[in-house]
C-alpha cells in the first residue's frame, strides 16, 4: 500500500490519435496517463502496468473494445481493473453488452469533459476503497500466517529444548533424537495410507506434529539414575517400580507446562499421551494404567513401535544390537500382544525408509565410547550405593 504513487494511472485506448490527444490533455493535470492505439497494445500495457482505470473505445480494427474487455476480465491479473467504455456506439443494446462484459460505466461520444472527469473520479474513488479493503484483508491474512509461523516455531524450539535436556539421560553424544522424529513421521504416514479411516485424523500437519512431539518421549527419564537406565540385568522390586514411575513424572511435567499456559496445545497433548502411555501394551499388560486396544492413544501406539525399533537396532553396551530383519521379526512377533497390529503392518510397509533413516543418522565412534563410559559410571554408582554404612 505504501509503495503506490499518489496519482492514479489511467490507460486510454482508442485507434484515433486525435481522441487520444484530447483525452490525454483532459486527464493529465490530475492523473498519470498511458495510451494505446489498438487492443493488443492495450492488453500488453494493462498486464505490465496494472492501471487504476481503463477508458476503452469499442470500434477499433482487428480487436474491438468488447474483445479487449473480455480478455481483461478473463485474466486474474487485470480482472479487477475498472473499465469505462468511451464510444460513439450509443444504442441501448451496445451499452447492455458493455455492462454484461464487466464494464463499470458507458460514456457516449461526443463527450462532455466535466461529465467524463466526474465519472472517472467516481470510479477511481470506488477502486481506491476496494483496494484499501483488499490490501487490508491481505495484510491481515499475512499477519495471521506470520503469527502462526511464529507460534509454530516457538513450539518447535520449546520441544527441541526440552527434548535435548531429556536426551542427556540417554546418550548425549548419540543421534537418538535425530532418528526418532523421522521414524515417527514415516510410520504415521504409512498408517494413514493403510487406514483410510484415519486419514482425517492423520493429516500432513498432524503427522509433522507427531514427529515433533515424539522428541519428548524420554522426558520422564530425568528422574531416573543411570543405574536404572543402564542396568545390564532385568530390574526387580523397588528398582522396577522406580523405572515405571518415569511415565508419571514425565506426564506431570507436561501437565505443569499446560497449567502455566492456561490451555492444552495440540503438540503438548500428543507429547503427554506419548510420555504417559507409550509403555502400554495392546493386550493390556503394560503400564502405568494397563490400557488395552484403542484405549491407548494413537500417538502412544505409534511411539511404542518406534521406540521398540530404536531400542532393538541402536547400540547398547550391555546387549547385542539386532539388525533390521531381526528387529522387524521381533516386533512382528509381538503384534497383537505388545503392539497394535495395524501399526506393525504400517512399519512393515515403510521398513526400507527406517533402514535409510538409521543409516543416515547412525551413531559414530565417539557416541559409542560415551555410552561405554556411562555404563562404567553407572556400575560404579550401583556399587557405591550398596556399600554398607560404617
Amino acid at each position: 500500500m505504501l509503495d503506490r504513487p499518489d496519482q492514479p494511472l489511467v490507460l486510454l485506448v482508442d485507434d484515433t490519435p486525435e481522441n487520444l490527444t484530447l483525452m490525454s490533455e483532459l486527464l493529465a493535470d490530475s492523473y498519470r496517463v498511458k495510451v494505446a492505439n489498438n487492443g493488443a497494445k492495450a492488453l500488453r500495457i494493462a498486464a505490465e502496468s496494472l492501471p487504476d482505470l481503463i477508458l476503452l473505445d469499442i470500434m477499433m480494427p482487428q480487436m474491438d473494445g468488447y474483445e479487449v474487455c473480455r480478455r481483461l476480465k478473463a485474466d486474474p491479473a487485470t480482472a479487477e481493473i475498472p473499465v469505462i467504455f468511451l464510444t460513439a456506439k450509443s444504442e441501448l443494446a451496445d451499452e447492455q453488452q458493455g455492462f454484461d462484459l464487466g464494464a463499470v460505466d458507458y460514456i457516449a461520444k461526443p463527450i462532455s469533459p466535466p461529465i467524463v472527469l466526474a465519472r472517472v473520479r467516481a470510479q477511481l474513488q470506488l477502486k481506491a476503497g476496494a483496494d484499501f479493503l483488499r490490501d487490508r484483508s491481505e495484510y491481515l491474512e499475512w499477519e495471521v500466517r506470520r503469527r502462526t509461523h511464529d507460534i509454530q516455531r516457538l513450539q518447535e524450539v520449546t520441544i527441541e529444548a526440552m527434548a535435548s535436556l531429556a536426551a542427556l539421560r540417554d546418550n548425549p553424544c548419540g543421534k537418538h533424537l535425530a532418528r526418532i522424529e523421522p521414524y515417527m513421521v514415516e510410520l504415521a504416514a504409512s498408517l494413514a495410507r493403510q487406514q483410510p479411516a484415519l486419514a482425517e485424523e492423520l493429516t500432513e500437519e498432524r503427522i509433522a506434529q507427531l514427529g515433533k512431539s515424539a522428541l519428548l518421549h524420554g522426558i520422564g527419564k530425568l528422574v531416573l539414575p543411570d543405574r536404572i537406565l543402564l542396568s545390564p540385568v532385568p530390574l526387580e522390586g523397588k528398582d522396577l517400580e522406580l523405572l515405571h514411575s518415569h511415565a508419571q513424572a514425565g506426564r506431570d511435567a507436561l501437565l505443569a507446562a499446560e497449567a502455566k499456559l492456561g490451555s492444552v496445545p495440540d503438540f503438548l497433548r500428543d507429547a503427554r499421551d506419548i510420555v504417559y502411555s507409550q509403555h502400554e501394551h495392546w493386550d493390556g499388560s503394560g503400564y502405568p494404567q494397563g490400557l488395552r486396544h484403542e484405549q491407548i492413544p494413537l500417538a502412544a501406539r505409534l511411539m511404542a513401535v518406534v521406540g521398540a525399533y530404536e531400542e532393538l537396532t541402536s547400540y547398547h553396551p550391555y546387549r547385542p544390537t539386532l539388525g533390521h530383519p531381526a528387529a522387524l521379526a521381533r516386533i512382528s512377533a509381538d503384534s497383537g500382544k505388545r503392539f497394535d497390529p495395524s501399526v506393525v503392518l504400517a512399519l512393515i510397509e515403510c521398513a526400507e525408509r527406517f533402514v535409510q533413516i538409521a543409516g543416515e543418522h547412525a551413531d559414530d565412534a565417539a557416541s559409542l565410547h560415551c555410552e561405554l563410559q556411562r555404563l562404567e559410571e553407572s556400575l560404579g554408582e550401583s556399587i557405591e550405593l550398596t556399600l554398607p554404612a560404617d
